[in-house]
């Protein structure tokens, strides 16, 4: 990866370090809230990011095997527990969705074809959800008076940084072996993953940083 924007790893690696940073500085007060755990969240892929920066195989674990059976799976479900389960409350739809996104995993079990795994039914099943939950989130926002202070809710740059990156890149992912086929396309649709990357961890940051934490 990042072949075709060196030094653009260098920049998303760091944005996901400060990011995670400025969210420590806010522990004292947000540690007796659901904050916290977002906080935890930035910290584990600042660090995972980290780790797997220059790194194929750690020991016997290869990073395609780590960031598909771990890291990818723990960035959706938390994002499903955080819309679901906290914002909209909805703690049924948090276990559903969470359900139909790991038994996307079977078919790739059972078949043994893994080779395309990480942008496969699994990923694709992933974004789907996380759009449902979106919309849900964006319909909530604009039905009370709280949309006129939009700037202080949490929510809505997570949202913003969620719709630009996951939401953004899904026919990336979706049909990512199908856009090699045209290097150009592929290019420009990699730098949009990267940039949109870059941005939704500073949205996540203004998060902290703009909204208020009782959102």
């Amino acid at each position: 990866m990042y072949e075709s924007y060196p030094k653009l790893k260098y920049l998303l690696l760091g944005i996901e370090i400060f990011s995670a940073l400025v969210a420590i500085l806010y522990y004292s007060e947000l540690k007796h809230g659901y904050w916290k755990w977002f906080i935890l969240f930035l910290i584990i892929i600042s660090l995972q990011e980290l780790t797997w920066f220059d790194s194929n195989n750690i020991l016997s674990l290869k990073k395609r095997n780590y960031y598909t059976y771990f890291g990818i799976p723990f960035q959706y479900l938390f994002l499903y527990w955080l819309y679901a389960y906290k914002s909209l409350k909805k703690i049924k739809m948090f276990f559903l969705c969470s359900l139909i996104y790991l038994l996307s995993f079977l078919p790739l079990e059972l078949s043994g074809v893994r080779v395309r795994v990480l942008y496969s039914l699994s990923s694709n099943m992933g974004n789907i959800i996380l759009m449902f939950l979106v919309v849900l989130e964006f319909l909530k926002q604009i039905k009370n008076d709280n949309i006129l202070n939009f700037g202080h809710n949490k929510m809505f740059y997570i949202n913003i940084g969620v719709i630009l990156f996951y939401i953004g890149t899904f026919p990336f992912f979706a049909f990512y072996h199908e856009l090699l086929e045209n290097v150009s396309i592929w290019n420009a649709y990699y730098l949009y993953f990267i940039l949109s990357n870059c941005t939704m961890y500073l949205l996540f940051t203004a998060s902290f940083i703009c909204g208020k934490h009782q959102s």
